[in-house]
């Protein structure tokens, strides 16, 4: 190729304290517009911000779980630019001493595994939001200020330009949304804005080190519009040094309705900001026995429990990655597990038609109406022979729509699995007769055709008979 990519992400996730960061106006997503505010959020004269106590554990815990150090002495600091959603003309922020720094997260992309640094986290207040009267920025006659989102917490994770590809970023997102998650700092809702990132595009000729010229494109919410964003960007920027043009340094924004980005305004650098310490703020001081204590808070992480779905119970690393990739996910499997399910044949169930049930209603695993302990039963049911998988397609089929259990459903249903060699040999000799041209074709060779009897006899049952039965009486009388 002639051009590397290089990307970066800062990465906005929204936490999920119930007040905000520096006041207790109520937090919550979709109320009406201007209602969740105060003196302090407003930015009025004479305020003076308190900080919330569990923004800092959150962010703590954010840090330990992203392999960072914390520092124990951290600061708040004032970053001052204008904008309408700002309304104190300055973002309460942390600059030089942020609440982590030099941390990292592994990734998986086709098989290869690459180690993405994280520079910083910190913690800052999210601005309003600007209620466009079109669908972007750009094409709006006028826009509306709904400071309900003012001064709720954020924290910034920003990366270190390690990534060379959409899918790598996409990756390394999702990656970081399961953390979140994982250790419940943030709900990560991203069509709700809680779970956004900031992407930086730049472009070097292949072999060099020297970074080229950035853009930035802002506030990036679904992982598709992630990847669109990024090819978009690297394909614009291509074209421009191939005519022989210079890359400008700028915040661009993404419009997804055209598949294109579109510039905004010229990007700052950060002495633009007039940083300074936040006056009204003493600064955070954490002990390191509070460090220890919030490190031995964290739950099992999406790695360690990856690799111990892998080594425990044998999934490849592939199902155990999709698996872990949710906490809810990955706690249905253990709840599927502890009722003594085989886990290979839960893992399959989940991915097959557990997941392809939820896709179909556009539900989440935890909105599944097969709970863990059903689906671990008609497992069993399977293991013991008393259905086929084939049967247990039905069982499922039937769970999902009834409150009633696996083998309630097979008893009613009459779906015993048929395992009488005798029974099961009645049938096989009658397809046998009624199907002379499968049979030539499996003596002359074809040892294909026997998929064909095998089909004839499960139809002839109604699915009930024992496969592997089947196969070994087809066989046997068919030399």
């Amino acid at each position: 190729m002639k051009y590397e990519t290089v990307i970066g992400l800062e990465i906005h996730c929204e936490l999920k304290t119930a007040t905000k960061i520096f006041c207790g106006c109520a937090t919550g997503f979709g109320a009406e517009q201007n209602t969740h505010v105060c003196p302090v959020c407003l930015g009025l004269p004479g305020v003076l911000p308190v900080v919330n106590r569990r923004v800092v554990e959150f962010a703590i815990k954010a840090g330990l779980a992203t392999n960072c150090t914390i520092n124990q002495y951290s600061k708040f600091d004032r970053k001052n630019y204008y904008y309408p959603d700002l309304p104190k003309n300055f973002q309460t922020s942390q600059y030089d001493l942020p609440i982590a720094e030099h941390g990292f997260v592994d990734i998986d992309v086709d098989g290869r595994k690459k180690r993405v640094r994280l520079t910083r986290i910190h913690m800052e207040e999210d601005a309003g939001k600007l209620v466009h009267s079109g669908t972007t920025i750009n094409d709006s006659a006028s826009s509306n200020v709904d400071y309900n989102r003012t001064g709720v917490p954020l924290l910034e994770i920003a990366s270190e330009p390690d990534m060379s590809s959409a899918a790598e970023a996409r990756a390394y997102m999702e990656k970081i949304k399961s953390i979140m998650e994982y250790i419940d700092v943030s709900n990560c809702r991203m069509e709700q804005g809680n779970l956004r990132a900031d992407i930086n595009v730049s472009l070097r000729p292949a072999g060099s080190k020297e970074l080229g010229t950035r853009t930035e494109m802002k506030n990036i919410n679904s992982f598709k519009a992630l990847e669109d964003a990024i090819n978009y960007e690297v394909e614009r920027q291509a074209e421009v040094l191939d005519d022989g043009g210079h890359i400008v340094q700028e915040t661009r924004t993404w419009d997804p309705e055209r598949g294109m980005t579109l510039s905004m305004r010229s990007k700052e650098e950060a002495h633009d900001y007039r940083y300074m310490p936040e006056p009204d703020l003493p600064p955070i001081v954490t002990t390191a026995e509070e460090i220890e204590a919030w490190r031995k808070s964290l739950p099992e992480l999406p790695d360690a429990r990856r690799e111990r779905l892998t080594k425990d119970y044998g999934l490849s690393d592939y199902d155990a990655g999709i698996i872990t990739a949710s906490r809810p996910m990955a706690e249905y499997f253990d709840a599927v597990i502890a009722t003594g399910a085989d886990p290979k044949l839960a893992a399959n169930w989940m991915m097959g038609d557990l997941a392809k049930h939820l896709n179909a209603e556009d539900k989440t695993i935890e909105e599944t109406p097969v709970d863990a302990k059903r689906l671990g039963e008609m497992i069993g049911l399977i293991a013991k022979g008393t259905i086929s998988s084939k049967i247990a397609k039905q069982v499922f089929d039937a769970m999902w729509t009834s409150p009633d259990g696996p083998e309630k459903i097979v008893k009613d249903k009459g779906l015993v699995q048929i395992t009488d060699t005798k029974e099961i040999e009645a049938i096989v000799d009658d397809v046998i007769a009624k199907n002379q041209k499968a049979v030539d074709d499996y003596k002359g060779g074809n040892k294909k055709a026997i998929g064909a009897l095998v089909g004839q006899v499960m139809k002839a049952s109604k699915g009930k008979a024992n496969p592997q039965l089947v196969n070994k009486l087809l066989a046997e009388k068919l030399g």
